[in-house]
């Protein structure tokens, strides 16, 4: 079955989270993706653990379907190869700090004028312009910077970060979706584009209704746990031998919920009766909700409340939620066989399409594996 993106080259110069996720993306779904490494060493996640036989699965995860070639770009040699490669090379993905890539000869300008069809996708911390551009960045002071670290965490507790690293993935996203967008425009004009993504700038974006309550309402959002700002009963809450998370976000559910908890009184409560009325009222409601859940334990009630439609859901472990077979069916755990590390279990990839569905049949690569393979059959350079 052929897939959407297999006649798209991709050169990948990105390290670490944010690009290689990006990339490994258009390598699900067919693009012939090759991974600019750094002779010796390569990319930095092939040394970060967790390891399989000695073989990283952070990276094997983000790299998997990809091709690897060692390439120094200051030496005038591999940067002369590299040149040759652009000219066939649909997309360019990096994520240096701006500048970077100026400096080695390798900007977007400079490499529009070999490939004026070109798409070059910059990923960094604050932007390719602006007064925060050139500081570096990682995930973490991403969401700080980005506002995220002040609305996560409780009221009582310092902020804390995301669980995931938001920030990284966020940007990889967009990056993925604007380069998909740029190589449209391409198909409908025949021009490339450059397109600057900034992981503080995904970050913001990704606050939602935060932003709002603050330009419509003057409200400064601060941390409220795992409850939302706006509706309510919308919180983590405590049952006979766990946790539950039950959302409600309209009058209807909030109905059903009454009849589940055996309190269809509350459904007329004038405390209870919008969605904001619940919400000022939400330690009462909790408490009442909680009453009830101290009777049944998180399975029982999670029953209970799917048989009328609430939505709600036991916290699941990352143990659960691999073994859980919903996963399994949704291919969303899926095992690539790697030559050293052996079968490597990764997450798929959650974009599910009927025609054309992306494909995770093709391990990571060494480092510098298709040196001789790319030389020979792109560059056209014979192999001593």
């Amino acid at each position: 079955m052929k897939r959407p993106l297999e006649n798209i080259k991709v050169l990948d110069f990105s390290r670490v989270l944010a690009g290689p996720y990006c990339t490994m993306l258009f390598a699900d779904l067919g693009a012939d993706v090759l991974k600019i490494e750094k002779p010796g060493s390569g990319d930095d996640t092939r040394h970060f653990g967790p390891f399989q036989n000695d073989e990283s699965a952070y990276f094997g995860f983000l790299n998997r379907g990809k091709k690897s070639i060692e390439l120094n770009l200051k030496d005038e040699v591999d940067k002369e190869q590299l040149l040759q490669l652009v000219k066939e090379t649909d997309v360019i993905v990096e994520n240096f700090r701006p500048g970077v890539m100026k400096k080695l000869g390798l900007d977007y300008e400079t490499l529009k004028e070999l490939n004026p069809q070109l798409v070059y996708t910059s990923i960094s911390g604050f932007g390719q312009f602006g007064p925060y551009s050139q500081r570096p960045a990682y995930d973490l002071v991403a969401q700080a910077m980005g506002g995220m670290t002040s609305i996560t965490g409780h009221p009582d507790n310092p902020p804390t970060r995301t669980g995931s690293s938001l920030g990284d993935m966020s940007a990889a996203l967009y990056a993925a979706f604007g380069t998909m967008v740029a190589l449209y425009h391409r198909e409908r004009t025949g021009e490339g584009q450059f397109l600057d993504i900034a992981m503080m700038d995904s970050i913001f974006a990704m606050l939602e209704t935060n932003v709002l309550r603050y330009t419509v309402d003057r409200i400064v959002p601060s941390r409220i746990g795992s409850r939302h700002p706006i509706s309510t009963p919308f919180d983590i809450y405590g049952a006979k031998d766990g946790y539950i998370v039950i959302a409600i976000a309209n009058d209807p559910l909030f109905a059903r919920l009454c009849h589940v908890v055996e309190r269809p009184e509350l459904i007329d409560d004038p405390r209870f009766v919008t969605d904001s009325l619940r919400t000022q009222h939400e330690k009462e409601l909790k408490e009442i909700i909680e009453e009830w859940l101290s009777s049944y334990t998180v399975e029982e009630a999670e029953n209970s409340m799917n048989e009328a439609g609430v939505p709600c859901s036991r916290i699941n472990s990352i143990k659960d939620v691999v073994e859980d077979e919903h996963t399994k069916i949704r291919e969303m755990l899926v095992e690539v066989d790697h030559p050293i590390a052996g079968p490597m279990k990764v997450p798929g990839n959650p974009v599910k399409l009927s025609l054309t569905p992306p494909s995770i049949d093709k391990a990571p690569p060494l480092l510098g594996e298709h040196n001789d393979e790319i030389k020979k059959r792109l560059l056209k350079v014979g192999i001593d």
